[in-house]
């Protein structure tokens, strides 16, 4: 019956678990980055903002929409978080020449410097804690947990 369950996709309590812990981990990273923004004296969407601008960096001018897409906000939200951006002078906006439609956004020293502070630190705890990560989202590949269970039961002759 449980292997039926399984088959039709129906996830098993291990499943719930794994990803309970998944959720977790990564809420917990993502709160530690909102404190530590706001600890620098911007709003996480801003440190979101800064970093995907310097990811985006040598692809051309990035332009509010690729911020829409890249931070899943909607368009007008983008350019709320550009226009307080802009204001504390940590990015700049500019019209392109031939489409005065399309607005690109690029980083200023002030928020080059935030998002670095910014970014090392998220860098260090990623050492720390993403072997934790790295651990949930093993279980979670098909076949991963299989494989190393089978492994486990081999070399304990089947007790656990």
């Amino acid at each position: 019956m449980a292997a039926t369950r399984r088959e039709a996709g129906a996830a098993s309590p291990v499943d719930y678990e794994t990803l309970a812990e998944l959720r977790y981990q990564i809420r917990r990273f993502m709160r530690r980055r909102e404190e530590a923004a706001r600890a620098a004296g911007i709003e996480p969407q801003q440190y979101l903002l800064l970093l995907q601008l310097k990811g985006l960096d040598g692809r051309g001018a990035t332009t509010i929409g690729a911020l829409a897409e890249r931070l899943q906000l909607r368009h007008h939200s983008v350019v709320e978080l550009v226009d307080r951006l802009v204001e504390r002078d940590m990015v700049t906006r500019r019209r392109d020449g031939s489409d005065r439609r399309e607005v690109s956004v690029a980083l200023r020293p002030s928020g080059e410097a935030v998002l670095r502070k910014l970014a090392l630190y998220s860098m260090e705890e990623l050492r720390t804690e993403g072997p934790e990560l790295l651990r949930v989202l093993r279980r979670l590949m098909p076949g991963r947990g299989r494989a190393r269970r089978e492994q486990r039961t081999a070399r304990t002759g089947g007790t656990q």
